[in-house]
């Protein structure tokens, strides 16, 4: 178990420095032949700026509104509190890694949540009336930023690490061994079945009445740190085999897609140039996946 720990923490080492430097892809311009929608013509994606969020429009998910914009979506930034009158002309609502103030600098425990209670109802009501919500929710601190939020949808978030002590490479979830699932989304009759999707050290959660995408195998566990990249020997560890790390499900009258991780859905450069994301070797389904959730999410729109 101890040589397991030490694999752990060297992979953790390694993977926090490179976050620390990451950036966005700014030179990721991705060639869509067959858009989603004529552009500009799409659904309104509304990308949270509004509650301290790690990732922006303008920052590290600038690669995710320029593939959105070009699938032919109409891309905006959401810099006020969720209301009524805010999201009245949303129809995918976007929010990745949101935190709470007390968290901006500061990633240890108590982690807040980052939305106000007026906030999250709004947001089940803006969903139960037809709205998408595209939740995304990182390692620890942001799932517990968005735990109330994800609770309203019956995810339940782990506020830690998913983490497979014997790789030190990214998670890559596969069809051939059924932990991808991401044929769901789609007539699987129509196109190329995806093989597989990557992703970057995130969390784990579990949800009810949910179609999991992405599930965790008996490899790995999930680090419970009470500051983030902090652990030790009595770090507390969690079981999560057979947890989540995408799901989605149909609430009311609209659709909720949950992840684990948010670096997946862009293009970021890391220290030494490396390359995660969707533009990483290893990620090569990860742009295909992103386009079907969100035609999944904008099916009603």
């Amino acid at each position: 178990m101890k040589s397991a720990l030490i694999l752990i923490l060297t992979l953790i080492l390694i993977t926090s420095s490179a976050l620390a430097q990451q950036e966005p892809d700014t030179s990721f311009l991705p060639d869509i032949k067959n858009p989603a929608f004529q552009p500009g013509q799409g659904p309104v994606i509304m990308i949270d700026e509004a509650h301290h969020n790690f990732h922006t429009m303008s920052g590290r998910y600038l690669p995710f509104a320029r593939l959105c914009e070009r699938d032919g979506y109409t891309v905006q930034p959401n810099t006020v509190p969720f209301s009524t009158g805010s999201l009245a002309e949303c129809d995918i609502l976007v929010i990745s890694n949101a935190l709470n103030e007390r968290n901006t600098e500061d990633w240890s425990l108590p982690t807040p949540s980052a939305f106000t209670e007026d906030e999250i109802k709004t947001v089940k009501l803006f969903v139960e009336n037809g709205g998408s919500l595209f939740l995304i929710a990182d390692h620890m601190p942001f799932p517990g930023a968005a735990g109330k939020l994800a609770a309203v949808f019956g995810f339940e978030l782990n506020n830690g690490f998913a983490v497979d002590p014997n790789n030190r490479g990214p998670a890559v979830f596969r069809r051939s061994d059924s932990t991808f699932r991401g044929h769901i989304l789609r007539d699987v009759d129509s196109e190329k079945l995806l093989d597989s999707v990557a992703s970057f050290t995130g969390e784990a959660f579990r949800c009810k009445d949910c179609k999991p995408l992405l599930i965790f195998d008996s490899c790995y566990v999930s680090l419970m740190p009470e500051e983030a990249w902090e652990f030790n020997d009595s770090t507390p560890q969690v079981d999560v085999k057979d947890w989540y790390q995408g799901a989605i499900s149909e609430y009311g009258q609209g659709r909720v897609a949950m992840f684990g991780e948010a670096a997946m859905f862009t293009a970021q450069k890391v220290e030494g140039g490396n390359s995660i994301g969707l533009t990483s070797p290893v990620a090569k389904d990860n742009l295909q996946f992103l386009r079907d959730i969100l035609r999944w999410l904008a099916e009603y729109k």
